[in-house]
């Protein structure tokens, strides 16, 4: 089966395990320090924080906001459900946006204005698919209001303009993304004194971890803040930290695997669109496909397994979820419901060759050509 994202995992890395093994030291030690030195110098950072999930990043950096209770956070439906769980962790409200368009599924400014309210305290923008919303209208939005803006970066690392569009950037480092630790994360903060409070909270709210005091001449501590227990492991940083190292590599091949895609859907199947036709920063984490509104989707799904290509979708919409279609009900944003009701993900990661694009692209063309010869039948 080809399946949709596939990690890159050999040698190196369990030559790295075998260290930390051999190391006897199993958890926030100098593995985790040399990650986030290394992952904040790729962004042009001073520092950042490794986590063990983006989930716990967006949480921290809620929670070191003082975003809380009575608060509003705009966040789009389009994203996978922990954008907007991390809000309700804090006590929040997630405000839930449309998408710009079929062609840009990112949380749209228009939008987004209309929601506002005198409780709005902060933006999640989703780079989805690994491109990146417009920086320099969201802070001008954002500056007007007096809001935070908080980047759910899960899709998009490895690009330098990431985590500089307002307060903190997160990111994912699971299995099926662009670099993984299996399971992780890191946050990325320009401010120090926020980027403390998160580190801090990382470790219970304590005020020195183990490693720490192993180093110093007294085994006390203090707990000043309430905190959690989201630390990353020494084994995973030292897989990050191998990963790390080919991420730019493996980002280029995948620009250059959706750039292929691109040219053969238009020429083999124009009634399927890819979202994103003008030019824009990516990290080219998914490869997301419009199907035509005849195309039956679960069809489509069938016959490209039948062939050995798994398919999946990215997003159903959160807002459509039992959980929130209960706490908010009456939700309706047409062109996000649209766009998921017609999205297909088709297989995208570096170990796939420019003859596997062809032959997914061809069953694609091949699948949706069925559909439409279905419909005139009937």
């Amino acid at each position: 089966m080809l399946l949709v994202s596939a990690p890159i995992l050999g040698v190196p890395e369990k030559a790295a395990l075998s260290k930390v093994i051999d190391s006897g030291w199993l958890t926030m030690g100098e593995q985790v320090r040399a990650f986030e030195e290394a992952f904040a110098h790729m962004h042009g950072a001073e520092d950042c924080v490794a986590v063990n999930s983006c989930t716990a990043a967006l949480h921290l950096i809620l929670h070191a906001l003082g975003i809380g209770p009575g608060d509003e956070v705009l966040v789009p439906s389009m994203t996978f459900v922990a954008t907007a769980n991390a809000v309700l962790y804090v006590g929040a409200t997630p405000v839930f946006v449309d998408i710009e368009s079929a062609d840009v599924p990112l949380m749209s400014i228009v939008e987004a204005e209309a929601r506002c309210t005198a409780r709005t305290k902060a933006i999640i923008l989703v780079h989805f698919a690994g491109y990146l919303a417009n920086r320099e209208e969201w802070q001008k939005f954002a500056r007007a209001r007096g809001l935070q803006i908080i980047e759910d970066a899960a899709h998009a690392p490895g690009l330098k303009e990431v985590g500089t569009f307002g307060a903190a950037a997160a990111f994912s480092f699971y299995g099926n993304k662009n670099m993984t630790t299996a399971e992780g994360g890191a946050v990325i903060a320009r401010d120090p004194k926020l980027l403390e409070t998160i580190r801090q909270a990382r470790g219970h709210g304590m005020t020195t971890g183990t490693h720490q005091r192993l180093n110093s001449r007294t085994p006390q501590y203090d707990v000043t803040m309430l905190g959690f227990n989201y630390r990353m492991d020494e084994m995973r940083a030292a897989i990050g930290l191998v990963q790390l190292q080919n991420l730019q590599e493996w980002n280029e091949i995948r620009r250059i695997l959706v750039m292929l895609y691109r040219r053969l859907i238009a020429k083999h199947c124009p009634a399927v669109t890819v979202p994103f036709h003008e030019p824009r920063t990516s990290a080219y984490h998914i490869m997301p496909v419009l199907l035509p509104r005849y195309a039956d989707r679960q069809d489509v799904i069938d016959e490209l397994r039948r062939q050995g290509i798994q398919t999946t979708i990215h997003y159903p919409p959160v807002h459509q979820m039992t959980l929130y279609r209960e706490l908010f009900p009456g939700t309706y944003l047409p062109r996000t419901e649209d766009f998921a009701q017609r999205e297909l993900t088709v297989p995208l990661h570096p170990q796939i060759t420019a003859p596997v694009v062809e032959s997914v692209a061809a069953a694609l063309a091949a699948a949706v050509h069925s559909c439409a010869q279905a419909g005139t039948a009937a």
